[in-house]
């Protein structure tokens, strides 16, 4: 089944007005062009700036008809039959006089089949004539469409200049026809077009820049974000079952085999600072998938119904992404049981719910938390997320690790300290605590002009603050009690 056949079909009904909301403005005049010549009929084109004109030939446009009502009285008087493309009109559904001439044309169709095929980004149909429209949508490209684009485009390229030759890594060729699923197909040719000129090539790199460039062409206002640094498992110390657990789903939930059900997500339950977040990120590295992080303060909006609406947008962005990680940062503090929000919340966490239930794309959660005794017993009951975590305080052995790490990642080399006596010195630290130290110990060197940091200074800083196993004693055992039999280690 095609655009076309569709649209066949619905020309061939006794439906008068055609509304369509889409940017692919020109793919709409191509394939109405190719149906009016099937069926016989003129084809005409209209917008505020030209007026109305034939669409099938370079016609000179009748500039007297740019005025909105004036069109509409001259389709209404026309005598023949024709399809008429009014483009960008949704300003004009305001006026009671537009909307008036658009029924009175619509009444005529049996007489005249005179059709109205409003195209604009968004339009909302008036209740004056809602029961003489119908909508129509154009298909999103699948794989094998936007594979044939990718060869096209190639094609293009080579033709365009003597002896040019176009290099493909099949990888990443895979990967770009998944990763515009989901765009328009005047926006994928595009994307493969800048892609392919860039340098005459399709590889990971341009992967990485589309996934970008796609993510901006969603416009998604404000509640979901793109986060650009993903980790890998190797920055990530420690949570060995919890690599281990991914590792064993990487591979179905990548999968395209409908007999394969992907896994569906885990929450991470921890201290803060353990490093929840930094888990949460390297799950998208280890997939090699975008990661998408959701904010529930965005969400919430003070007008009845939006709040759920911002939601509803938000998660049909991760789709339209996926295969992707969506991050639920701290879900307790937007799905906190017993918030006085005149039910916003309760109905934030139904929407929520419904969605998890009955997603079919592949979008992977992984939600973090601090307290989970504040969500609703029906989030973290089994079957809403494959597996529940619990990132406990590093052990001595990782927190050695840790200290590597970020030794490693500021080009400090960990073979001239000694990571065991830090190891032992930063008992009850989290892992953000060892960073902090060694972040202090850099400035505390670079202030007394000392040359470098070592194992001397960054003991100096752990001896200084107390560790977060202190801090929060009690919070931690209580955390610890409740996540011993309901959870997994990490």
């Amino acid at each position: 089944m095609t655009d076309l056949h569709d649209l066949d079909l619905i020309l061939r009904s006794e439906t008068p007005v055609l509304l369509i909301e889409s940017l692919e403005e020109q793919r709409i005049i191509e394939l109405f062009s190719r149906l009016a010549i099937q069926f016989g009929v003129p084809l005409f084109c209209w917008t505020m700036t030209d007026g109305l004109r034939r669409a099938e030939y370079a016609a000179r446009p009748q500039a007297d008809l740019a005025d909105p009502a004036e069109m509409l009285r001259h389709i209404k008087v026309s005598p023949e039959p024709g399809i008429y493309l009014l483009l960008d009109f949704h300003p004009f559904l305001d006026n009671p006089l537009h909307v008036r001439l658009i029924k009175e044309i619509a009444l005529g169709f049996g007489e005249v089949a005179r059709r109205l095929v409003l195209v604009s980004h968004a339009l909302e149909s008036p209740p004056e004539f809602r029961h003489l429209s119908a909508r129509f949508g154009l298909r999103l490209p699948n794989r094998g469409r936007l594979l044939a684009l990718i060869r096209e485009e190639a094609q293009r390229w080579q033709h365009a200049g003597p002896r040019r030759a176009f290099r493909a890594n099949r990888g990443a060729v895979d990967r770009l026809s998944r990763t515009l699923l989901g765009v328009t197909e005047s926006d994928a040719r595009r994307l493969i077009r800048n892609a392919i000129h860039r340098d005459g090539a399709i590889t990971e790199t341009d992967v990485e820049e589309i996934t970008r460039a796609k993510y901006e062409l969603l416009s998604p206002e404000g509640s979901i974000s793109f986060e650009y640094d993903t980790a890998g498992f190797g920055e990530v110390a420690g949570l060995e079952h919890l690599k281990t657990w991914i590792d064993l789903r990487r591979e179905p939930f990548l999968s395209d085999d409908p007999k394969i059900e992907h896994p569906r997500g885990i929450m991470l339950l921890g201290v803060q600072g353990g490093g929840k977040s930094l888990a949460a990120k390297a799950v998208a590295g280890r997939f090699g998938v975008p990661l998408l992080r959701l904010d529930f303060g965005a969400l919430y909006n003070k007008y009845i119904g939006e709040t759920e609406r911002n939601l509803r947008e938000s998660l049909k962005t991760a789709e339209v992404m996926a295969p992707c990680v969506l991050w639920l940062d701290e879900i307790e503090k937007g799905l906190a049981a017993g918030n006085s929000d005149e039910g916003t919340g309760r109905r934030i966490i139904g929407t929520l719910l419904t969605w998890m239930a009955e997603r079919k794309a592949a979008v992977f959660l992984v939600a973090t938390s601090n307290d989970i005794k504040q969500l609703p017993p029906e989030l973290v009951r089994k079957g809403r997320f494959d597996e529940i975590f619990f990132v406990d305080l590093p052990d001595a052995s990782v927190r050695r690790e840790i200290f590597r790490i970020h030794l490693a990642k500021r080009d400090i080399n960990p073979e001239h300290f000694d990571l065991d006596q830090l190891a032992a010195l930063s008992d009850g630290f989290s892992g953000a605590g060892i960073e902090q130290a060694v972040v202090s110990a850099l400035y505390a060197a670079r202030a007394d002009d000392s040359g470098g940091v070592n194992t001397r200074a960054i003991a100096t800083e752990l001896q200084r603050t107390q560790p977060l196993s202190v801090v929060m004693d009690e919070q931690i055992a209580r955390l610890r009690a409740w996540a011993r039999s309901r959870t997994v280690p990490a």
